[in-house]
């Protein structure tokens, strides 16, 4: 990544006004987060709110992230950028221009559905900044609606790639380039309505800049872009400092790529000394034949969030975290994926990442980890023709699951976890939206790991298409592998896609299945995974447990086979699974 940290310079703005230039240009991120939210036309973001927004300085570094934005979008809104800069030169660059991308191998983005747009802003005609924002769009063509299903074997697969080009030039839009982008994709209405919720973000974004600039010189906030970088940097550093020195390791499998092959492994020697942190996946697989490998900009954004999570969770998102956090990672890799690898269930391998991340610094920060928690963005496409209107419909979401136990508590139940934080879609929301109908939608009994502190309860969510016949598509993980419990504690369970006939025979389906037919009365079960316990079983309060099987949570069946004996709440003890131990 570009933009080297100027700690070692000294700050050069009085920390109060530093601190108002900062809330001020997060609340821009975060006015344009909500602008986008609220005009956007698909169920992915106005309800789900698959999106993020951010403000850069004029070489491209991070400077302010949306409070409510995706961690996993954290190097992708760089890596747009750094494509942009190298494309284009300055005088290229004009007022109210519009750049879009989304190529992962050209134009840093981390897989194709997420679109990321970016508007300079001038000041006393130079170049000070750019108002950016990535959204999931629901599908972007290629072989299968939604455009994540498994099978894909190369990028040309999964949609429209589109480079660092300019959907707006000098305030006008180029419309060659737009009905480009909107030829090649399903329900192209909807696409037309997020593309102008995004472009409506940005200009208000550039409108709110010029505010900031009238209020505090375009010098002042040139000078504060680099202290607000150093001092995060700064922060972050100071937090590592604090981890014991060591190389810590740790190594987990991926269940299968889509196409076959099976138990993938990604491992990672996490190396501290002093102020520096280092992760190398040295011995990790080769990137896939399908569509789990992870570009860098993903995979060094997934990191990115781990470290910030265990050693400063209030720290902000900018530059400095990124500057923080080194990855090596031979190119070709599973995480480091080159072209024309297929990446669009990117996700499900950034969760793993943050798994193996957390297994390795376990011993060194008991009381910040968390056991393996869901471990996927588990992820459904429903599509077809709506029998009443014979227009088209797609419907795309991810469903939560389990996390992990902690040293103090609980997992949460039904969530979803880590680099990524979208919402669930209301069930109100789909069957108003689409011709589908949720038949089940809870929590899944006894799918937590169990412990001290058990994992939190993973997701069931049946549907059935109503007067028609759709075609489903998913993206699942940790259904071959359950997450992992901690110092002790259990394992979660694992979860599943199944297809129940009306006659009741169930069907279980492959983890990432493509081109379901689902026809009316059939119903789709989508089942995630729950989140690993912490601490041994044993170490349980009995009230604790009174209140599991009081609940309905968990059986009685499963407490009696796990919580044998338990006790007052104690010290966790016991090793947790597949850790090599720190090296002197």
């Amino acid at each position: 990544m570009t933009g080297k940290s100027k700690a070692s310079e000294g700050f050069r703005v009085d920390p109060i006004a530093l601190e108002i230039m900062l809330n001020g240009l997060r609340s821009i991120a975060d006015e344009t987060y909500n602008a986008l939210t609220r005009s956007a036309y698909s169920t992915n973001i106005k309800e789900r709110k698959d999106h993020s927004t951010a403000v850069m300085d004029a070489s491209g570094r991070l400077i302010a992230q949306a409070e409510n934005s995706l961690p996993i979008h954290l190097s992708s809104m760089a890596g747009i950028m750094q494509a942009l800069l190298q494309k284009y030169r300055r005088g290229e660059i004009q007022e109210g221009d519009i750049f879009v991308s989304n190529d992962p191998h050209v134009a840093g983005g981390s897989h194709l559905p997420d679109i990321n747009l970016a508007q300079p802003v001038f000041a006393n005609g130079k170049l000070l900044a750019f108002v950016c924002n990535i959204a999931h769009h629901a599908d972007v063509g290629g072989m299968a609606p939604g455009s994540v299903a498994g099978g894909m074997t190369e990028i040309y697969q999964e949609g429209l790639r589109i480079p660092a080009v300019k959907l707006f030039d000098r305030g006008e839009l180029v419309r060659d380039v737009f009905d480009i982008l909107l030829l090649n994709v399903r329900v192209p209405e909807e696409r037309r309505g997020d593309y102008n919720a995004q472009v409506a973000a940005c200009k208000l974004g550039e409108r709110r800049m010029q505010e900031l600039v009238e209020r505090h010189s375009a010098e002042m906030l040139e000078r504060a872009f680099g202290d607000i970088i150093a001092r995060t940097e700064k922060r972050l550093r100071d937090a590592v400092h604090a981890i014991p020195d060591g190389v810590y390791r740790y190594r987990d499998l991926m269940d299968d790529d889509g196409c076959g092959n099976l138990d993938i492994e990604i491992a990672v020697a996490v190396t501290v000394d002093g102020d520096r942190i280092s992760f190398d996946f040295a011995g990790t697989a080769p990137q896939a034949a399908g569509n789990i490998n992870s570009p860098f900009n993903a995979s060094h954004a997934t990191l990115c969030y781990v470290v910030k999570a265990l050693v400063d969770p209030d720290a902000p998102n900018n530059q400095g975290v990124l500057n923080v956090c080194e990855m090596i990672a031979e190119p070709g890799s599973l995480v480091n994926c080159i072209a024309p690898a297929a990446c669009a269930a990117r996700a499900n391998t950034c969760q793993r990442i943050v798994d193996v991340v957390i297994g390795a610094l376990a011993d060194a920060m008991p009381k910040a980890v968390v056991a393996a928690a869901n471990g996927a963005n588990t992820a459904a496409v429903f599509s077809g023709k709506h029998p009443d209107s014979d227009k088209s419909y797609l419907y795309i979401e991810t469903i939560g699951g389990g996390f992990g136990g902690r040293a103090t508590k609980d997992g949460t139940d039904g969530v979803q976890v880590h680099s990524t934080n979208t919402s669930n879609l209301p069930v109100e929301v789909m069957e108003a939206e689409y011709p589908l109908r949720v038949m089940r939608y809870e929590l899944v009994q006894d799918s937590g790991g169990a412990g001290e502190h058990r994992g939190g309860l993973s997701i069931r969510r049946d549907v059935t298409p109503i007067g028609h016949v759709c075609t489903f598509s998913g993206q699942g993980e940790r259904f071959r592998h359950q997450p992992w419990g901690l110092f002790g504690g259990e394992p979660a369970m694992a979860g599943r896609f199944a297809l129940i006939c009306p006659d009741g025979q169930i069907d279980v389906l492959p983890g990432k299945p493509s081109g379901v037919d689902v026809s009316a009365g059939t119903i789709i079960s989508m089942q995630t995974a729950g989140g690993g316990g912490y601490g041994h079983p044993g170490n349980r309060s009995r009230d604790e447990v009174d209140e599991d099987v009081a609940s309905g949570k968990f059986s009685t069946s499963f407490v009696n086979k796990h919580y044998r004996g338990c006790k007052k709440a104690g010290r966790p003890s016991g090793n947790r699974k597949r850790l090599d131990r720190r090296d002197s």
